[in-house]
């Protein structure tokens, strides 16, 4: 058990580097360009990562519920300085997860109480999926990492089916030819990679 929560906090972690490096490579002019989540423009989607963030020690370390903190992180939580802004929630997210004892606990999200192992874990597949989303949209290299699309992928495909219905996510499409892990991950999320 000890080693698979190192293996989470491993994951998570480069997970959160991999989306750090996107981020700062979005250049000034690029911040309003769409992404693959059709709602999204770039700064959209870095606020929202952002926002999940900054949940992160609330839930885990403090121990509040959703409706505890009810809206603190809603609208612009990136200011005038969306890098910075990213990099301070990323480090805070990080350092709740891997503090002493935080992965045994239980959070209380808004469907109901869930262990922090299977929380962190939902987090490290969103920041992976969304560094794709990310590269895509500012040009950037969309290769994940090996070890992180296995992850996710094995995360994923247990509830994948209903991923869509929830909202979250768009339908799931037929993976190109060739069926890559990653190509696998992206269709099962409704992106085509």
């Amino acid at each position: 058990m000890e080693n698979d929560m190192a293996t989470l906090l491993a994951r998570h972690s480069e997970a959160l580097a991999l989306f750090t490096e996107r981020v700062h490579a979005v250049r000034a002019d690029q911040w309003d360009d769409p992404t693959p989540c059709t709602e999204w423009s770039v700064r959209d989607l870095v606020n929202h990562l952002t926002a999940e963030q900054l949940w992160v020690p609330d839930l885990v370390s403090d121990g509040a519920s959703i409706g505890d903190i009810g809206d603190a992180y809603d609208g612009d939580v990136l200011g005038e300085r969306p890098r910075a802004a990213w990099d301070a929630a990323a480090r805070a997210a990080r350092k709740a997860f891997a503090a002493d004892g935080a992965l045994e606990r239980t959070v209380r999200l808004s469907y109901g109480e869930t262990p922090a192992v299977a929380y962190c874990a939902q987090m490290t597949t969103d920041a992976v999926v969304h560094a794709w989303d990310l590269s895509r949209a500012i040009g950037a290299s969309e290769r994940l990492p090996a070890a992180l699309v296995g992850f996710a992928l094995d995360e994923v495909t247990p509830y994948a089916s209903g991923l869509a219905k929830s909202g979250l996510f768009a339908p799931p499409i037929e993976p190109p030819p060739g069926d890559s892990h990653q190509s696998r991950l992206l269709a099962m999320l409704g992106r085509r990679g």
